[in-house]
């Protein structure tokens, strides 16, 4: 488990989890502590991401998040290398 720590408002817990054929990565969106959304992403062998969990946050923010502040919340994502 890791805590993503977006702004004072919005924070994301993610997890990797086990699945028949590969594994996948869960984040669950928090505001102001309360679970407001939830996503995954399925991999059946492995991710090239730049770090664990930078697809399934870029994949909430686009899916949850306001569209007015998508690309705020995008640029603090890519500085969590």
């Amino acid at each position: 488990m890791r805590i993503f720590n977006l702004d004072d408002v919005y924070s994301v817990v993610c997890n990797s989890e086990s699945t028949r054929s590969g594994f996948r990565h869960v984040a669950v969106l928090h505001k102001n502590g309360f679970e407001i959304a939830r996503t995954k992403v399925c991999y059946l062998n492995r991710t090239w991401e730049a770090y664990q969990f930078e697809s399934v946050l870029l994949k909430l923010v686009d899916d949850f998040i306001a569209q007015c502040d998508k690309q705020k919340y995008r640029d603090v994502i890519k500085n969590f290398r």
